[in-house]
């Protein structure tokens, strides 16, 4: 039987095509679109997968490689926030990704793993951080990171690579295992399409992977100076957990490098939750008084909060044009997550400097955990969800 050819339409004109091919979307803005659609899930190793989002509205993204977002989950019934590292890179607009290890024992690491698949829906808020190569442009980098911190450095390592930017980049990774290393094939991609572009790999043990060709035990200054002998003269980038990135410090520091050409980056914002969630109260408030001295100047009290009296204060927030009110006694993150002000947080104990700020005018008494360096300190930063204000604030945001 023939179709009638007047009323007959082919298949591909019944598809409809995505608004963005063919022009770039407006921006994305989760201060107003904080809903976020997974469209992909990809497993890069055995514990590891890598999410894919898009905004409903098809929007763009515009973020620095190296940024992470914050997802506002509801888990069990109850609101938890967390950080991740966009593995992305912001030459890839219309998508963004994060990429998750399963944490044994992680309440959010599994909920992602067992539960967002294609279709998912997710609030998100971002991006934001300050550990990207965009504000260190430099001849030559050198990237270390290990296990899950290698996200933050993908994202600047795609970004090189897809802008056709053959920057001077020596990338070197450690893994417990050859099978734990993830992105391994695109970094070899990589740096076969690049001839400035070098990858090594440092696994502790070999695994199942008998025939395993790369580097076994630890890094060390020695095998740091075979990789990189000019490791000296380049701009470093270190992300991974604490201990690593203590030992590359260490090991820096005894091979003379310079710390102003160096930037690191603590990934595992759920193991710092987890951490800070089975401290007892006295642990805390040992952490706080060896930590978080309060500091004379730069919009700190020198002396304790009177919490005798409770005034209320102003807080302006200068970028979104919010105004909220927050007690003497209350700090300021808190006061906002009532006023319905969405702000990046995470461990909420001054921890992990999700929530640090720069606080244009006003003083506040803050009491951290190690979130926050002096330098930032001193440059009038500071971490919201441990400082209480003691004036009418106003803060870049």
């Amino acid at each position: 039987m023939m179709r009638d050819q007047a009323t007959f339409e082919p298949a591909a004109s019944r598809v409809t095509q995505p608004k963005f091919w063919g022009a770039l979307p407006a921006r994305w803005n989760s201060d107003t679109d904080d809903e976020l659609v997974c469209c992909h899930v990809r497993q890069e190793t055995h514990d590891v997968k890598s999410f894919f989002f898009r905004a409903p509205d098809e929007r763009a993204f515009v973020f620095e490689p190296g940024q992470f977002i914050t997802l506002e989950l509801e888990i069990d019934g109850e609101p938890i926030n967390r950080c991740y590292t966009i593995s992305s890179a912001p030459t890839r607009p219309h998508t963004i990704s994060i990429t998750v290890k399963r944490v044994p024992g992680g309440k959010v690491s599994n909920w992602l793993h067992d539960n967002v698949v294609a279709g998912s829906r997710v609030r998100v808020l971002g991006p934001s951080g300050e550990f990207t190569c965009a504000r260190h442009p430099a001849r030559k980098y050198l990237f270390l990171s290990a296990g899950s911190g290698i996200t933050p450095l993908m994202s600047m390592s795609r970004a090189h690579h897809e802008l056709g930017d053959d920057a001077d980049i020596v990338f070197l990774h450690s893994a417990r295992t050859p099978d734990d290393i993830i992105f391994a094939r695109e970094l070899d991609l990589i740096a076969s399409n690049h001839a400035n572009f070098r990858t090594a790999f440092v696994c502790e043990r070999v695994g199942a992977r008998t025939n395993w060709p790369g580097i076994t035990g630890f890094l060390s200054l020695p095998l740091l100076k075979l990789i990189a002998p000019d490791y000296l003269d380049r701009e470093i980038f270190t992300c991974g957990p604490a201990p690593y990135m203590k030992a590359v410090r260490d090991l820096l520091d005894e091979g003379g490098f310079d710390r102003k050409h160096y930037h690191e980056e603590s990934f595992s914002f759920e193991t710092i939750a987890e951490v800070a969630s089975q401290l007892t109260t006295a642990h805390v408030a040992d952490a706080l008084a060896t930590d978080g001295e309060l500091v004379e100047g730069n919009g700190f009290a020198s002396a304790p909060i009177d919490t005798a009296i409770d005034t209320t204060y102003k807080v302006t927030f200068a970028k979104s044009r919010r105004e909220i009110e927050c007690g003497s006694g209350e700090h300021v993150l808190d006061a906002a997550k009532k006023a319905g002000v969405r702000l990046p947080s995470s461990c909420t104990q001054g921890m992990c400097g999700t929530c640090k700020v720069k606080l244009v005018s006003g003083e506040v008494a803050m009491k951290h955990a190690g979130g926050i360096r002096q330098r930032e300190i001193d440059q009038g930063m500071v971490l919201l969800c441990c400082s209480k204000p003691l004036s009418d604030l106003v803060v870049e945001k």
